[in-house]
């Protein structure tokens, strides 16, 4: 056999040949690979946890109820305006004094005559002492001429008596008479002033009686304008010091809905024309109205009239300078059965995809993608011939990012 091809011996294996070199597994190259592999996988699960929150967080939309048009009148109108009092007052003092007590409180119902506040009295209640005080000496010193008219007249009659049988001259009996005479005018002038001094003391009863000031009806106190210890006049003193008002009472039964309706559109609206208002605090809300008046003027600078709308029904909720947006319908048209009404849904819920008409309906915090066929618009809505039944209800904001069966959260 060659040389060549002449090898070594074979060597049995030994087990430290297997030993990994100390320098090696401790120099600076070491498990530098693991680090890199924990902090990729950190970085990985990091960004995934967001794409999941991301994924999970589920959009906020506003929802309304689909409802049926009022015994199938048509929609000629929208408007928005205000809940209004037709009775509203702030209670001032007849007279200028400093508040001694309060009792209106915001929030509490009064009734006609409850006292609100009382002012300070001692210069009232001196000025009906004294004007008392006068009529009651003039009534003494009537007393006293009363008697001296009576002797007066004793002594005239004696007089004339006299007189008559010559005893006195005619001289004596004219010094009785008029003393007679001067001491009825001294009385007559005695109960003109007692007169006067009667109209002083009401005066001055009336003053005082002003000092309390009373409720002048039934209604609920929606502001406090005056605090003890101020002063109140019920004109203005300036300079700030001076309150003009002690509280605001709003009857609550004369609240109504004050709406400015473009001039343009004014001949559409008329008294008694049925009406639906949705206050903006209870958007589901229907309340049934009707048209009190409308204000037979316009304001030139708005270009509207004011016309005023009555609740056919008040309801506690109801509170005074709410928003509140109204329909105005039509006569029901004459071919539609009696009591046939139509199921209405606002135009910014209906969504255009793929030519047909789509609404996204609202139920255990999901929606559903649902097609449905529309009929005429009526104001801000469309009628629903099919796809929606009355008091579901449908998105009107918040669209973006909406697919069917999405989790959605409704706006607080």
């Amino acid at each position: 056999m060659p040389e060549s091809w002449e090898t070594e011996p074979l060597r049995r294996p030994d087990l430290s040949d297997l030993r990994i070199d100390e320098h090696a597994r401790r120099g600076p190259g070491g498990f530098k690979w693991l680090r890199w592999l924990a902090a990729g996988l950190g970085v990985f699960l990091l960004i995934g946890a967001a794409m999941y929150a991301v994924k999970e967080k589920a959009p906020v939309v506003e929802v309304t109820t689909v409802h049926t048009s009022q015994a199938g009148r048509p929609a000629l109108l929208n408007a928005s305006g205000y809940v209004t009092p037709r009775r509203r007052a702030t209670i001032a003092a007849k007279i200028t004094g400093r508040v001694n007590e309060i009792f209106a409180e915001e929030g509490m119902r009064v009734e006609p005559g409850q006292v609100l506040a009382t002012l300070d009295d001692s210069e009232a209640r001196a000025r009906l002492i004294s004007a008392r005080a006068d009529r009651d000496a003039t009534a003494a010193t009537l007393g006293d001429l009363r008697v001296n008219l009576a002797n007066a007249e004793r002594d005239r009659r004696r007089a004339e008596d006299l007189w008559k049988d010559g005893g006195i001259s005619e001289q004596a009996v004219d010094q009785a008479r008029t003393t007679a005479d001067s001491l009825r005018a001294r009385i007559a002038m005695g109960e003109e002033q007692i007169r006067a001094a009667e109209a002083k003391i009401r005066v001055a009863q009336e003053d005082l009686d002003n000092t309390v000031v009373r409720a002048p009806f039934a209604g609920i106190v929606v502001s406090k304008d005056a605090q003890r210890g101020e002063m109140v006049s019920p004109i203005s003193a300036g300079g700030g010091f001076t309150r003009t008002g002690i509280a605001t009472i709003v009857d609550m039964d004369s609240l109504e809905i004050e709406v400015d309706v473009n001039e343009s559109y004014i001949a559409r609206v008329k008294p008694e024309q049925p009406v639906r208002a949705v206050l903006d605090a209870y958007p589901d809300w229907q309340i049934p109205a009707k048209v009190r008046t409308v204000i037979p003027t316009a304001d030139r600078q708005k270009a509207t009239v004011k016309v005023r709308v009555a609740f056919d029904r008040l309801d506690p909720r109801i509170l005074p300078d709410m928003g509140v947006k109204v329909t105005f319908f039509g006569e029901e048209p004459g071919t539609r059965a009696a009591g046939a009404t139509r199921l209405l849904v606002p135009r910014s819920a209906v969504r255009e995809e793929g030519g047909s008409q789509v609404v996204f309906v609202y139920r255990d915090g999901r929606v559903e993608r649902r097609a449905v066929r529309l009929g005429p618009a009526r104001g801000d809505d469309h009628e629903v011939i099919a796809g929606l039944s009355d008091g579901e209800q449908v998105v009107v904001k918040g669209f973006e990012g909406l697919r069917d069966g999405s989790r959605v959260q409704l706006k607080g």
